[in-house]
């Protein structure tokens, strides 16, 4: 192999990265774009029949808020916890490798407590 295959194999390597960490990104926009469209579509079809938008759309279900925030800050400090267990340990006996992996982790560790003290609070102020 000449000395033009390493750079050439890195650079792939590195695509190949890009393109991993691209493709939800691309796939989530696609999604939401042809979601959008086939709402437009619908809305014209309706504006060409004369029919009212209102009837188009059904209402949201309003619920109590505070179940929606306490379940998303579980959910996040369920998640985080066992990540921030598995980096921090081996922090507190020295071996600091993985220091910069736990970063992450507590920022949705902090957001799940942000969201389980709002949910706590709006059904204090819900009641």
């Amino acid at each position: 192999m000449g000395p033009f295959v390493e750079p050439i194999a890195a650079g792939l390597a590195v695509l190949l990265i890009f393109v991993g960490l691209a493709s939800p990104i691309i796939v989530v926009g696609l999604v939401y774009y042809f979601k959008k469209r086939l709402e437009h579509k619908q809305i014209m079809a309706a504006i060409e029949k004369g029919t009212p938008l209102s009837e188009l759309r059904p209402a949201k279900p309003k619920g109590p808020l505070w179940i929606r925030s306490l379940t998303v800050g579980i959910a996040l400090l369920i998640i985080s916890l066992p990540f921030l267990y598995m980096f921090l340990e081996p922090l507190i006996y020295g071996d600091h490798t993985h220091e910069g992996r736990l970063l992450p982790f507590a920022i949705f560790f902090a957001i799940g407590i942000a969201f389980f003290i709002r949910g706590l609070l709006q059904r204090k102020a819900q009641q």
